[in-house]
């Protein structure tokens, strides 16, 4: 493809970079040794730019959400062991793979609303760095190698990694537009993660671990759904059709609720640990940095600003800190008291 059916225009039809043009005249009037020349380099720096604009719409700073995948051995008193070590961490590589082809997919189909985005008008697809057939070809390159390295764990994984996949596309082909399922299926994602690691080692996942992580994934996505609800109103910014038929009062119902019965299901779940840990305190002293760190994110929720959980984790040191202190207390009472 040549620089001039790549370039890019304002509103008001001019080139975005006069230069440009300007440039592109003077390379046809070059003799043909100096064309021979610079269109390999051109040609090279537009593979380099789509290449990074796959990745980027790859998203891996999001893999930051599959260390989910950890959560069933931590939990279990099995993150020392270190088969179960090694099959969590190729869950966490598969997850990542195969989340990465459900991004590309959602942002090739949705390439249009995030044009008109204040935001996501800046991702590679919208922008026009990568072209929306590479996009769907690298989403499939992404899944097949998710399940390639699913196969080095517990043959259970590629049914968990299937079912993510199958239901995410679900959402992305048009259940994404139907009230209160999107909120389930997006929460799901959040779910199965936790469920991965546990099939990939083999571990038997408690009722409450289940009932937290449900809980947790809603009330993250409810939020995340809170904030563009707050981003429309305070700009008028194009939203996604199912938020239309939602209220900032019900999704703020949603996530408070979702919160409500995450804390109470936690702490059910921390006194059932200091039993099985003959009366440790340290399950229960855990109850205190997780329900501070719960209501430290509502915060970010409550203003509007939660709309990419995962810049809030890598930013907000506090909540860095209190997820330190639930881990650290979690531990001693895992490994220390072996529950």
């Amino acid at each position: 493809m040549s620089e001039t059916s790549e370039k890019k225009t304002d509103p008001t039809g001019e080139p975005e970079n006069p230069a440009a043009e300007t440039v592109e005249s003077e390379t046809v009037e070059t003799t043909g040794a100096e064309a021979a020349t610079s269109a390999p380099v051109t040609t090279k720096r537009g593979l380099l730019a789509t290449a990074k604009g796959v990745l980027k719409t790859a998203r891996p700073r999001q893999w930051v959400k599959n260390i989910l995948v950890f959560a069933a051995p931590f939990t279990s008193g099995q993150i020392g062991n270190a088969s179960v070590l090694v099959d969590a961490a190729v869950a966490f590589v598969a997850f990542s793979l195969v989340a990465s082809s459900v991004y590309l997919i959602n942002d090739a189909i949705d390439v249009e609303a995030d044009r008109a985005h204040p935001t996501k008008s800046r991702r590679p697809i919208a922008a026009g760095i990568v072209p929306v057939p590479l996009a769907y070809g690298a989403a499939a390159v992404f899944f097949l190698a998710g399940m390639a390295v699913g196969t080095l764990a517990h043959p259970s994984l590629l049914i968990v990694l299937a079912v993510y996949e199958a239901i995410q596309l679900g959402y992305c082909f048009g259940l994404k537009h139907q009230p209160v399922i999107d909120l389930a299926i997006v929460g799901s994602g959040f779910l199965m993660r936790a469920i991965a690691g546990g099939v990939a080692a083999g571990i038997t996942l408690s009722q409450w671990f289940l009932l937290v992580t449900a809980f947790g994934s809603l009330f993250m996505v409810a939020g995340k759904r809170y904030a563009e609800i707050i981003l429309f109103e305070r700009t008028g910014a194009k939203i996604r059709s199912s938020l239309k038929k939602y209220s900032a009062s019900y999704l703020r119902f949603v996530w408070a609720t979702s919160a409500a019965v995450l804390i109470m299901t936690y702490c059910l779940w921390a006194f059932e640990l200091q039993q099985r840990a003959d009366g440790s305190v340290w399950p229960v002293i855990s109850v205190i940095p997780f329900v501070v760190a719960v209501l430290r994110y509502a915060v970010d929720v409550d203003a509007g600003t939660a709309g990419e959980p995962e810049e809030i984790v890598l930013k907000d040191r506090i909540l860095q800190v209190l997820g330190v202190a639930w881990i650290a207390s979690l531990a001693i009472g895992y490994y220390l008291f072996k529950l």
